[in-house]
């Protein structure tokens, strides 16, 4: 499990109580328009998976 990391999508297999994210690495990106962050976008999580 990644340690230290904290994750609110609920809706992820990843995710675990207490805000835990459960994936043994993160992958996160800019978002597809830019290489760069601005205060309208978020970087995206590509380790979201769907919880089942």
């Amino acid at each position: 499990m990644a340690q230290g990391v904290l994750c609110e999508v609920n809706e992820c297999m990843y995710w675990k109580s207490g805000n835990k994210c459960s994936a043994e690495s993160i992958y996160v990106v800019s978002p597809e328009s830019s290489h760069h962050v601005s205060e309208t976008e978020e970087p995206g999580c590509k380790t979201f998976e769907p919880a089942r």
